[in-house]
């Protein structure tokens, strides 16, 4: 596929895939890359460039590198681990499936403990290695917890709140709260004040109370379903607030497991594909065979692929995911039936926005950081490229 390149030669040609732009695939097109970066976006691929190493990508199509503003663990490892090491284990493996940006999310846990945490992640974003910290819990529901330990959950008083964020150290990008509870709105409008991303999840929050929480400044849905009461025709809950809400972007994993494809297809539609961000939720089994894994404090047992609590008052929950955004991507497109062009927003343009990382991933644009994925005809990862490097190669590259 390559011709021969020169040691110091930085210049990248990939030629003849089908190219997910802004605009709308492009067929027969090219991408041109410059050391980090995209150098040009050319529609098509006229032209003749003697400086580059082409690539011949024909029978490809090449979309943007995902972005998963909500992930655990992945590769045996948690972000959860306060080891930088084992946190970028983590990175690494999510990385090899396509995901070029992320943002690490914390479990439940003592506050001095969550601290210590974000003060580890907090380097790593400096380091340019991750895009953001999403806090999830310990402010939520002890009716909706989910795969978090009850005895660790509390309130979201505004002064705790405070004290996370101050631990990220700049960096905080999201916070999932429950706003029904005592503190919620006044710390939902906090986190809006500071720049923090208020995500509405793990909540037992009824339909008006969770439009209070969207007027206090809420733009986010956690895993839009789970962990929230389900929609009903006398007591919509806020799964009708969220998804009718021009603000709010909801989060979806696509793993077939959470989500009945009938309503993710709902949430697709009434939501529209310019406010679904597909997030994997992964803990540390994605990437790995089944077994035992830890989920911040407790033990997951990973069966078929799907992740349960194996003890305490909370086992047998669903324990986050072991999905990879690529098998996300592919299912999108195959089962769920979206476009190309649907699924890139979702995977990649409508997070890397709220992450605030728009100018420089989510999209194949001249200038931005050449974060790309190649995929085959059946829509398999055979190529992840991050800031110019090949972290897969194709094959013949």
């Amino acid at each position: 596929m390559a011709q021969q390149q020169s040691a110091d030669q930085r210049r990248t040609l990939l030629t003849g895939a089908r190219i997910a732009r802004p605009s709308g695939v492009v067929e027969n097109g090219r991408i041109a890359i410059e050391g980090t970066r995209i150098a040009d976006d050319h529609g098509d691929s006229g032209g003749q460039d003697a400086a580059a190493v082409t690539v011949d990508l024909s029978g490809h199509l090449i979309v943007p590198g995902f972005v998963d503003m909500h992930v655990h663990g992945g590769g045996g490892g948690s972000f959860s681990s306060a080891d930088p090491e084992e946190c970028l284990t983590v990175a690494d493996t999510h990385r090899r499936h396509g995901t070029t940006s992320m943002a690490a999310s914390t479990v439940t846990g003592d506050l001095d403990d969550l601290a210590r945490q974000a003060a580890v992640l907090a380097e790593l974003v400096q380091q340019g290695e991750l895009a953001g910290i999403h806090f999830e819990g310990p402010f939520i529901s002890p009716h909706r917890c989910g795969a978090h330990q009850p005895e660790l959950l509390r309130d979201p008083d505004p002064a705790d709140v405070r004290k996370l964020i101050d631990a990220a150290h700049g960096t905080a990008a999201m916070m999932t709260i429950a706003p029904e509870l005592p503190g919620g709105l006044e710390s939902v409008r906090l986190l809006a004040d500071a720049g923090v991303i208020a995500a509405i999840g793990h909540t037992d929050s009824g339909y008006d109370a969770t439009r209070e929480a969207i007027d206090a400044g809420a733009t986010v849905a956690t895993h839009l379903f789970n962990a929230m009461p389900g929609l009903g025709h006398r007591a919509p809950g806020p799964v009708a607030a969220l998804l009718e809400d021009e603000r709010i972007t909801v989060e979806l994993i696509n793993d077939g497991t959470h989500l009945h494809p009938a309503i993710l297809e709902m949430a697709f539609r009434d939501a529209g594909a310019g406010r679904v961000a597909f997030i994997t939720d992964a803990m540390g089994a994605a990437g790995m065979n089944d077994g035992m894994y830890p989920l911040g404090p407790m033990r997951v047992e990973v069966k078929d692929g799907v992740a349960r609590i194996s003890e305490g008052p909370t086992a047998g929950s669903i324990a986050g995911s072991t999905l990879t955004l690529d098998r996300a991507f592919k299912r999108a497109v195959t089962i769920d039936k979206l476009t190309v062009g649907q699924a890139v927003q979702a995977l990649s343009a409508n997070p890397a926005r709220l992450l605030g990382i728009d100018d420089r991933a989510g999209s194949l644009e001249t200038g931005k950081d050449a974060d790309l994925v190649v995929l085959d005809a059946a829509y398999d990862l055979v190529g992840v490229m991050r800031r110019g490097e090949w972290l897969v190669r194709p094959d013949g590259v």
